[in-house]
């Protein structure tokens, strides 16, 4: 019997982040903060609707009542501005907020095949890219299950070899 192959998640490398970013008129603070709740801080996009300014705690977001009911705690993004507080929660619908980020990822030419996910997504990859340890980046993203974390490691073989060179 096949196992059913794991597609890797599309994540917005850095450098598209900061394209999709530069796109964004001053004037749409919404999207700004929006998509810097979702890559800065790893939060779905039903997440990042529903944060308040009674969620942020000693450099933290609270995140109540997550997927599964899940309760966890994500850092604050960098690049956050006391100025963002007055916007949420934001008043968007989940819809509206995909078309958003569709619009300004095409105004910003970069991959076609990013969705609003592959914010967090991208925050999963830079965290174990960083060498961030899989159980951290698992409390961070929220998974219940480590193989779930596990699909943001793309071990090369020539990376396997420098840390055995590393260790021996």
């Amino acid at each position: 019997m096949k196992t059913k192959a794991r597609k890797l998640p599309k994540a917005i490398r850095p450098e598209e982040f900061k394209a999709l970013i530069k796109v964004i008129p001053k004037k749409d603070s919404l999207s700004r903060i929006a998509f810097l709740l979702a890559y800065g801080s790893g939060m779905r996009i039903s997440e990042v609707l529903k944060c308040v300014p009674q969620h942020f705690r000693n450099n933290a977001i609270e995140i109540r009542g997550s997927k599964y009911g899940v309760d966890r705690v994500v850092p604050i993004p960098k690049g956050w501005k006391e100025i963002f507080f007055k916007e949420l929660p934001l008043k968007v619908k989940v819809r509206a907020l995909q078309r958003r980020f569709d619009k300004y990822k095409q105004k910003a030419n970069i991959n076609p095949l990013l969705t609003f996910h592959s914010l967090r997504h991208g925050f999963a990859t830079r965290l174990t890219e960083s060498g961030v340890p899989l159980n951290q980046v698992q409390v961070l993203i929220g998974h219940s299950n480590i193989s779930t974390t596990n699909i943001y490691v793309r071990a090369s073989p020539m990376d396997a070899i420098k840390s055995y060179e590393d260790l021996f």
